[in-house]
């Protein structure tokens, strides 16, 4: 209630300083023109015709040229943005497999051609092109995502992005936030989003320019009960980018993300719990925060028409807590008598990345060449051991009280990495050119602490509890290749390929956190391979848009989960050598458009969405795991949908179906009357629908919809640590409102 009220004290500020501060004769002018191009929704729509992209060969600093990109439109879609539904905001991004995270959409689960989708880890996430992942290497999962309200864009490079922003298999993704769009000194924009199980969000923005100075805030506050007992949550999140143009070629932005969220967990379920009762619990002791403080300071300089030069200097300060009652058996009831497992992570780091990319005449053609490096540097910190017996969000060590815990460690990890990168793209004709890359990485990642090994007879009395030392320093250095080409033989028609080496280094929970769900393999190592990919896209006449491919990933060294037959135990590992390929194919098309409709107040646009891919370990050392598929791979993923517009009237109707994937690389089968881990077995296929509607009235706005219309209970994770242990259902029907406001 006290957040409800500070939002609505929020904006009843705003609304008089918008007043005020604008001369009355300017705000009516602007204000007719906003209903002037408000007039017609579906006619804007219809002007834009598509809500996905490709990159351009050169966007800024960037080289993108070869590669498979997809750039997804936020304005244009008709979608729950207050809850950043994944499967609508990303529904036209191939091959995507989509966590559900049951919170408001605070964390983004994407991952795609058998890559695990958790925290989006597998892929270098960056927000207006600098990192926020917890750590670039050592721990890249995305505790923090940005509220898809408050973005222009969100632009996906596959993997041969590895040489550009980082090696990572699964490529890079970056949100791209609004920026002030007129002259205006002050613009609000209000959205107040209501929904299932108490739902409610509030996201309010100001942007404007005063001469030079331009600026862009929001404030974003989200909470809600869940739909299962014990899952509720509150988050607050706030933005700010200062701007300021010192002349048409020389500009200096300042960037400051806050972002905090609190929530409780469920826990997770074994099969037969699931079949049972989806929305049973029986943790009601967990507790999940995140405190994050992004810093950014970007320089840009034209230096002329052809050369221009970037430089982002960035830093992270923040911390991640975990505390809950986590055992091997998820049927387990929760023993109010025992303490808690709490872990504590707290990160601190910094870099700064620069840019310079220049076009040149060589042989009459135009070419491009780009050039970088990046400092990064980071010191973070990791303890595990006692929580309380309390059942409250509290995140204090009770060693006291608890001596003799198993679960005990603390660990510094300092990491440096040092990377020098370019691509240059050669035109070899006006139609045809080749671009390729090369990326050097200097890597050290270190580690400093101890762990405590407690070791008890059978009558459960502690015989031994020493603290052992366990330092780690890992130096490397790789080069990465690449190499990429584009064909365009007519305006519609583009073919392109691309083949480029990927790595990702271990984390730090792959080396140190003791999860009693799963082992880790003391000899693990970092993953190597590399992706490819080969396809051709366009855009013809305007009235359907596509993009086909084929991919290939070489996974040397592959990182998995497999269940050892001696014990039934799961063990994490290098799981042995993979191949995962495939077919992706996305279209887009523009009926009126097709059949020369002429009425501009219609809108009606349809896509199709699918990925159809194989795997297999062709080579491993593990028993049982050669010649099976890669966990995390499903074989069919289809999403498809219609989107429909009649004057200020917009709906969207989506249908998203995703085949049987294995949660381990045993490939084990799914026992529904299984009552015991809950984390071993298949994720069976599902498929969902939902819908969205939007009606425009001048400046205000009206949206709802109904997220999983048909209310399957299905679920797409089984989770080895928190959330669970144990399968995470996902949410069934829901439903929200939102109103929203321009002034």
């Amino acid at each position: 209630m006290k957040s409800k009220v500070y939002s609505i004290f929020s904006l009843l500020i705003c609304l008089p300083i918008s007043a005020q501060i604008q001369p009355k004769e300017k705000v009516k002018k602007d204000s007719i023109e906003t209903i002037n191009l408000n007039q017609v929704e579906a006619q804007a729509h219809r002007k834009k015709a598509f809500t996905l992209r490709h990159m351009k060969e050169v966007e800024g600093t960037s080289i993108l040229a070869g590669k498979k990109t997809e750039v997804v439109l936020v304005d244009q879609k008709t979608a729950n943005l207050a809850t950043n539904n994944a499967r609508q905001v990303y529904n036209q991004v191939v091959g995507l497999n989509i966590y559900d995270y049951n919170d408001g959409g605070l964390q983004l689960g994407i991952g795609g051609r058998g890559l695990d989708p958790n925290r989006t880890a597998n892929f270098n996430t960056r927000q207006n092109g600098y990192d926020i992942s917890a750590d670039v290497l050592g721990y890249p999962e995305s505790y923090y995502t940005p509220p898809t309200e408050a973005l222009q864009e969100v632009q996906i490079i596959r993997g041969a992005a590895s040489l550009q922003y980082g090696t990572q298999f699964g490529g890079m993704i970056n949100f791209k936030f609004k920026e002030p769009t007129s002259r205006k000194k002050i613009l609000l924009n209000s959205r107040q989003t209501l929904g299932s199980y108490n739902l409610f969000t509030s996201f309010n923005s100001l942007e404007g320019r005063l001469g030079k100075f331009s600026y862009y805030t929001f404030y974003n506050h989200k909470q809600g009960d869940g739909f299962r007992p014990n899952s509720n949550f509150n988050s607050n999140n706030a933005f700010g980018a200062f701007k300021y143009q010192f002349n048409e070629n020389t500009s200096v932005k300042f960037e400051y993300t806050y972002f905090h969220y609190l929530a409780q967990q469920a826990g997770g379920l074994t099969d037969k719990m699931f079949y049972e009762n989806p929305i049973f619990s029986n943790r009601s002791r967990n507790w999940f925060e995140v405190d994050w403080n992004l810093f950014n300071l970007n320089f840009h300089h034209k230096f002329s028409e052809k050369t221009a030069f970037d430089l982002n200097t960035f830093g992270l300060k923040a911390d991640r807590k975990t505390v809950g009652f986590r055992v091997q058996r998820v049927g387990q009831p929760d023993n109010l008598n025992e303490a808690r497992d709490l872990i504590v992570g707290d990160f601190v780091n910094w870099g700064a990345e620069a840019r310079l990319l220049t076009k040149y005449n060589f042989f009459n053609k135009e070419n491009a060449l780009l050039l970088g490096a990046k400092y990064y540097q980071s010191r973070n910190k990791s303890r595990q051991g006692p929580g309380t017996k309390g059942t409250d969000a509290d995140f204090n060590f009770d060693t006291k009280t608890s001596p003799d815990y198993p679960h005990q460690s603390d660990f510094t990890y300092p990491n440096l990495n040092l990377a020098v990168f370019g691509e240059n793209i050669f035109r070899i004709t006006p139609k045809f050119s080749i671009t390729p890359g090369i990326r050097f990485e200097y890597i050290d990642t270190q580690a400093d602490g101890a762990f405590r090994y407690v070791l008890k007879n059978l009558a459960g009395i502690v015989i031994q509890n020493d603290l052992i030392k366990d330092d780690i320093d890992y130096k490397r250095s790789l080069v990465l290749l690449g190499i990429g080409a584009s064909y365009k033989p007519t305006d519609f028609l583009e073919v392109y390929g691309n083949l480029s080496q990927n790595y990702r280094s271990v984390t730090f929970s792959d080396l140190h956190t003791t999860n009693p769900s799963f082992e880790v393999d003391k000899n693990i190592k970092d993953e190597n391979g590399f992706t490819a990919d080969l396809g051709f896209r366009g855009n013809f006449n305007r009235f359907i848009s596509y993009d086909t491919n084929i991919f290939g990933l070489w996974y040397l060294d592959k990182i998995g989960n497999y269940i050892r037959p001696a014990d039934a135990k799961s063990v994490r590992a290098n799981v042995g050598d993979a191949i995962i390929y495939g077919l992706e194919f996305f279209a887009e098309a523009d009926f009126l458009r097709a059949f020369r409709v002429a009425n501009r107040s219609l809108m009606f646009t349809g896509f199709v969405n699918s990925s159809f891919s194989e795997s297999k370990y062709i080579r491993s050392k593990i028993v049982g795991v050669e010649g099976k598929r890669v966990q995390f791979n499903p074989q069919v993923n289809l999403k498809t949908g219609i989107n429909f517009g009649y004057k200020n009237f917009l709906a969207a109707l989506q249908y998203m179906y995703v085949s049987e994937q294995f949660s381990d690389d045993s490939n084990s089968p799914q026992l529904k009357q299984e009552d015991t881990y809950g984390i071993r077995g298949a994720i069976p296929a599902y498929g969902i629908m939902d819908f969205s509607a939007s009606y425009t009235y001048k400046r205000y706005k009206l949206e709802a919809g109904i997220n999983n219309l048909l209310n399957d209970y299905y679920f797409v994770r089984r989770a080895t640590g928190y959330p669970g242990p144990g399968i995470i259902p996902s949410d069934p029907r829901t439903f929200y409102i939102t109103f929203g406001f321009k002034l």
